[in-house]
């Protein structure tokens, strides 16, 4: 992965081609029976490859575990257009294929926003941007009051998402009180307002993360940087994309 400067104090990685051979043929056609929600495809398009990874290859969790106390959790953050998190839980068994084809009407479970309460398998329900990160935060603290130490919390965020300063409170207590089971996975498609001097991993490592950067389409680079956390630190993956257009 190579860096390319921008603007004065931005250093991002350099965008990867599109590549998707390493996603299931079934998983597109899932995709397209969702419509309605065109303007938000490219936010959809950007997280599918992660999101694959993490059902298909790291969280532990299923639809006959999704209420076990010792599940990994998922938290999208990044909530808008979530067509491609629908997809891959109707592909994964959560949710019957054929609520795709009504997304956000009147009597679907699936809106323009998930909602915990209404599909199986979503963990929180999201709206204003800014928030899952906390959540995510709260939810590790949580699981480590109870004494539970094996399920892992995976919070997935935008990169514009960290312009909201919530997330910058979330990043310093995460790192200050060693939440070693908390992964951030940040889609990086620079659609972001602001730069970050030394790029968006070092948001978190100045707080104490440990970080990895990776194309956002190699499903084995995904999978080793998702791995690669420790025991007593908070870990950040950035999943650099084709930037949004």
């Amino acid at each position: 992965m190579t860096t390319t400067a921008t603007t004065p104090g931005r250093t991002r990685p350099s965008a990867p081609h599109v590549r998707r051979s390493g996603l299931p043929a079934a998983l597109g056609p899932l995709l397209r029976r969702l419509t309605g929600d065109e303007k938000h495809a490219p936010s959809a398009h950007s997280t599918l490859d992660v999101l694959w990874v993490l059902y298909d290859r790291i969280l532990r969790v299923s639809p006959a575990t999704a209420d076990d106390p010792d599940r990994d959790r998922f938290l999208l953050s990044k909530g808008h257009g979530p067509a491609a998190y629908y997809a891959v839980l109707a592909a994964k068994g959560f949710i019957p294929e054929h609520w795709l084809d009504d997304l956000a009407g009147p009597e679907s479970r699936l809106g323009h926003h998930p909602d915990r309460v209404l599909i199986p398998g979503v963990e929180i329900g999201t709206g204003s941007l800014g928030h899952g990160l906390g959540l995510g935060v709260g939810t590790a603290l949580g699981l480590r009051a109870q004494g539970l130490d094996q399920p892992r919390v995976y919070v997935l965020l935008g990169d514009a998402e960290l312009d909201e300063g919530s997330n910058h409170e979330a990043m310093a207590y995460a790192g200050a009180t060693g939440l070693g089971t908390l992964t951030a996975i940040v889609i990086d498609n620079q659609s972001a307002s602001h730069g970050w001097p030394g790029g968006i991993a070092s948001r978190f490592t100045v707080h104490g993360w440990s970080a990895s950067t990776v194309d956002g389409r190699d499903h084995d680079a995904i999978e080793t940087a998702l791995a690669a956390h420790r025991p007593e630190r908070p870990h950040v993956v950035v999943a650099v994309v084709e930037p949004k257009e």
